[in-house]
């Protein structure tokens, strides 16, 4: 199968087999997403691998009982990172303030391009993958729980693990609504009708009802309240 070929077929795995994912993979995975691009290098993310059983068990309930994250062989958090960044600026005589938001836009960015990396790699030995953004609904608590120091901060999980089931795939928006040349272009209302159309027969299939932009407004509507402890945990966490 060719990259292209693998890229285009991703599916999200929630269901996964006892086989355990060989060190000599994992070990491989990893050095792929070392290997990704960073902003000025400066890598400003890192990766928390859950491998205590009891851990575990408190990561799955803190962000909202997924079973798969306790079934995964192998489950990651990534942060963003920028205490190692404000430890190079203080052998250098400078004092970091976390104090734009940029900050978090670089340091999501680098997350974002290390767990996509992570993902492709874990692909292409026949792996099955699912994030978890689930894991900001308790953050405080998982920030206590993986004692991250001020300026880390966790942004998404990802289980990795050989699937057990071969779901459908999921559509994506059309090409012309997502892609734009020179200029933005406003999708127009009838344009994401026919998408949501596309989506509510994926969901009938899958058992479920409903449409992207059904599912989009119910998860943002009152400021999506699973979530509401971040900005908390952020300003704790020295992003200001």
């Amino acid at each position: 199968m060719t990259v292209i070929q693998q890229l285009t077929q991703h599916k999200s795995i929630r269901k996964y087999t006892d086989r355990a994912v060989e060190p000599h993979i994992m070990e491989q995975i990893l050095q792929a997403v070392q290997c990704a691009p960073s902003w000025i290098n400066g890598q400003q993310y890192s990766i928390i691998s859950i491998t205590d059983t009891a851990l575990r068990q408190e990561i799955t309930a803190l962000a909202g009982n997924q079973p798969y994250i306790q079934e995964a062989p192998v489950f990651l958090v990534f942060c963003a990172d920028f205490y190692r960044t404000k430890q190079a600026c203080e052998m250098e005589d400078f004092t970091l303030e976390i104090d734009s938001p940029d900050f978090l836009t670089i340091a999501a960015t680098d997350v974002g391009i290390a767990l996509g990396t992570a993902v492709v790699a874990a692909e292409s030995f026949g792996l099955g993958t699912v994030a978890i953004g689930g894991v900001r609904k308790s953050t405080a608590a998982i920030i206590e729980r993986l004692q991250l120091p001020e300026g880390v901060l966790p942004i998404s999980g990802l289980c990795i693990g050989y699937p057990a089931e071969e779901p459908l795939q999921k559509p994506r928006l059309p090409q012309q609504i997502i892609v734009h040349e020179n200029t933005y272009k406003k999708a127009s209302t009838e344009s994401l009708e026919v998408y949501n159309t596309t989506m509510a027969d994926y969901l009938k299939q899958r058992g479920t009802e409903g449409n992207w932009t059904k599912g989009v407004a119910n998860f943002y509507k009152n400021g999506y309240p699973a979530y509401q402890g971040v900005e908390q945990a952020m300003k704790k966490q020295g992003f200001r």
